[in-house]
């Protein structure tokens, strides 16, 4: 870490959307809600549902095919894949397993992330740390969810928010004097605000039975009027910070990528950060919230359009169910 020439770069984006579009004016078919009352709420007009067959794997594996094939690293290059996701296929063994076997990576390390909607970030901050440190020369880093698997169709409070979908970068070592890369990394954590958004069963603790099925406790659960109030905070506060550990100040912000949750959230935190909403990449209309997928689909998008550039500093921003947060500087390009 100490060779000032040494970056962990960015060199490709991936991204995967499921053909299924459930609008607002579907789920006022299945409860009590509309478009009118949705959108101007959250921003959402419409997400992305999986199929049945269609697994957390599945859409991981097709999102970083696509970013190694824009880095145009092949599978065998791989050495680490970090997967971020709260909604693996099965819950043994972890969903990276499957997508190493489903890419190749022969010679990849895998493990799965689970931080929620903060998931990317932490994974990103992971790939750096092994590309710096010299464990890894080509690290991919994926998103992944399937939230349609544990939302609550009856609840309204909670099933006009989620959507499926993945996203995936490749993260690489660079020794050639490059001035793009990973500047900096920031996150957080405050477990005694788990109960602010939680799945009460399914684990150890509370293992699947009858009983927690009768009373769908397998499905999240949300107190978003107190989250939203936390989630203003402590993403505005942990990017600030990422921003000035990379020696930038707001205005040198050229882009910014936050987790798709909530415009309304998304707007405040702008103006805490004072970035104009010009400049703020936003995706959420039409995927809903992905979770850990949101921030890399949303990147894929604005790289696929030719938004982000070479030289820009992009800026990702977090928070999700932990509680957890997360923050990340970019300068694109290789």
């Amino acid at each position: 870490m100490n060779n000032p020439n040494l970056r962990a770069v960015v060199t490709g984006t991936g991204g995967y959307l499921p053909e299924r579009v459930l609008t607002n004016d579907d789920l006022s078919k299945m409860v009590d809600t509309s478009d009118a009352w949705i959108y101007p709420r959250t921003g959402i007009r419409s997400r992305r549902i999986a199929g049945a067959d269609e697994n957390v794997s599945d859409m991981a594996a097709a999102a970083s095919r696509q970013a190694m094939e824009r880095a145009g690293v092949r599978p065998e290059e791989i050495d680490l894949l970090v997967l971020a996701t709260i909604t693996p296929d099965t819950p043994l063994p972890a969903a990276s397993c499957l997508v190493q076997d489903k890419l190749g990576l022969v010679n990849a390390t895998c493990f799965d992330i689970v931080a929620a909607c903060s998931g990317f970030i932490y994974a990103l901050d992971v790939a750096r740390q092994y590309v710096l440190s010299g464990a890894a020369r080509k690290v991919l880093v994926a998103g992944s969810e399937k939230m349609s698997a544990i939302t609550d169709w009856t609840d309204r409070t909670t099933c006009i928010l989620f959507g499926d979908g993945a996203g995936a970068v490749v993260v690489e070592r660079s020794e050639g004097g490059t001035q793009n890369g990973i500047l900096s990394t920031a996150t957080g954590t405050d477990g005694s605000l788990a109960p602010l958004l939680y799945v009460p069963a399914g684990g150890s603790a509370r293992p699947t039975t009858a009983e927690t099925l009768a009373a769908r406790e397998g499905f999240v659960r949300m107190d978003g009027h107190t989250i939203f109030k936390y989630a203003v905070r402590n993403m505005a506060g942990v990017t600030a910070k990422a921003v000035a550990d990379a020696g930038l100040k707001p205005s040198d912000v050229d882009w910014f990528v936050p987790h798709q949750a909530n415009l309304r959230i998304i707007q405040a935190v702008a103006k805490t950060m004072d970035v104009p909403m010009e400049r703020v990449v936003t995706n959420i209309e039409t995927t809903g919230n992905t979770t850990a997928a949101s921030i890399p689909l949303a990147l894929h998008a604005a790289v696929a359009d030719g938004r982000i550039r070479d030289g820009d500093n992009v800026v990702f921003g977090s928070f999700g169910a932990g509680l957890t947060w997360g923050a990340a500087v970019v300068r694109w390009g290789k």
